[in-house]
């Protein structure tokens, strides 16, 4: 499992990149690796505004459907459209492909997120209760 040291992270597997008051926000290795192949990402539209924890999308898989969580408010300025024709990108590499950017409305929250090696600790606790 590919835990990337430059993000941040969510208890729901998703994680974030700030760029200045912009956020990239994408759903994480783990995450994809229990969903399987990804067949079908429910995108949001640009300008759609979300509260932190809201649901932003839902992401499909030959095993089972997901929501991905919003880690921090925002409006959604960019969609990763790519992911409307090739959801299997994310199975890919998870960190490449983005589910959306937002415009953060209160950048505090970044502070709720969970550093790598914070998250790397929930995920070997999770992997122990399996």
């Amino acid at each position: 499992m590919k835990i990337a040291r430059d993000l941040l992270y969510t208890n729901n597997h998703e994680w974030v990149k700030v760029d200045g008051e912009k956020a990239f926000i994408g759903i994480t290795d783990y995450a994809q690796t229990h969903l399987g192949s990804i067949v079908f990402i429910d995108l949001p539209g640009e300008g759609d505004e979300f509260d932190a924890n809201d649901i932003l999308s839902a992401v499909e898989s030959v095993k089972a459907a997901s929501d991905v969580y919003i880690p921090i408010s925002g409006e959604v300025i960019e969609v990763n459209t790519d992911l409307e024709d090739n959801p299997e990108l994310v199975n890919k590499d998870p960190y490449e492909n983005w589910i959306v950017a937002v415009k953060m409305s209160n950048k505090d929250e970044v502070d709720e997120l969970l550093s790598p090696d914070d998250y790397e600790k929930l995920c070997e606790k999770l992997c122990k209760e399996v």
